[in-house]
């Protein structure tokens, strides 16, 4: 029963008002329906903080998404560096190691010469000169054998 209903069995007449009957059926009453209300508040609390668990439940998840997404572009943009590093340094080292190389080729090209050049001089091959005059070629040879 309702407080109103019960107040309306008052003015009617259906209920004196020193019933003792009356009292007791107003004091169930009201506690029905303070039992009730509290179920219904409490009901609703229970669903309002479901509704709260799942969605921070979703957005632990969105948050735990969006930062792994954050971690493999970092770790794919650290990556690209770390590549195009390697590939510089590879490149400056292949670079001075032909340069070496020919500098090498280089100073071996001017030591055979030099020393052709000294063979020839100190064991006698063939000593001569020459020259290029109009139409004819001149030639001086002298053959020496040590």
């Amino acid at each position: 029963m309702d407080t109103q209903n019960v107040s309306e069995a008052h003015t009617e007449g259906i209920c004196p008002e020193d019933n003792e009957q009356c009292l007791k059926l107003e004091k169930a009453a009201i506690q029905i329906q303070s039992w009730w209300r509290g179920n219904m508040v409490r009901r609703m609390l229970l669903h309002a903080a479901l509704r709260a668990w799942v969605i921070q439940c979703w957005w632990r998840s969105m948050q735990a998404k969006m930062l792994e997404q954050r971690r493999r572009l970092a770790l794919r943009l650290y990556t690209c560096q770390e590549w195009a590093v390697v590939k510089v340094q590879a490149q400056v080292r292949m670079w001075q190691a032909r340069r070496r190389f020919l500098q090498a080729r280089q100073a071996a090209c001017i030591i055979q010469s030099h020393w052709r050049w000294h063979a020839s001089q100190t064991r006698g091959l063939i000593r001569g000169c020459y020259e290029v005059r109009a139409s004819r070629l001149e030639l001086d040879i002298e053959i020496l054998m040590t």
